[in-house]
């Protein structure tokens, strides 16, 4: 059987709805935590002049080698509460809508409605 959403709520620590964007999102970050550190450490030496070239050329192939997930670009801003991707406050992950629901209800500590 598949999973439920609250099920799979509860697994990804994400909030709101889930959609196939956040799960696809999810897995991206989820990708790039785990390999960072290798990813930084084959840049250091493809990009540095002062090991002989074909350990830089064998770095830079297995660097190339790896899933495109992995890289930080494929990482988008997406909020996780309605999957939208435009709009996003990058601070909170969420949209400006659903900023502005959250905040008026009083779920985001330190947010209040500005009145001058």
């Amino acid at each position: 059987m598949f999973p439920t959403p609250h099920l799979l709520k509860a697994r990804l620590q994400v909030g709101g709805w889930i959609n196939a964007r956040i799960l696809k999102d999810h897995s991206k970050r989820v990708a790039f935590a785990a390999n960072e550190e290798r990813r930084q450490a084959l840049r250091f030496i493809a990009r540095n002049t002062q090991i002989p070239q074909l350990q830089r050329l064998k770095a830079q192939l297995e660097l190339n080698a790896m899933p495109s997930n992995t890289r930080p670009t494929q990482i988008v801003n997406r909020c996780m509460m309605a999957g939208k991707g435009k709009g996003v406050f990058r601070d909170f992950r969420m949209g400006r809508f659903q900023f502005r629901l959250n905040a008026l209800e009083g779920n985001i500590p330190g947010v209040k409605k500005a009145s001058w």
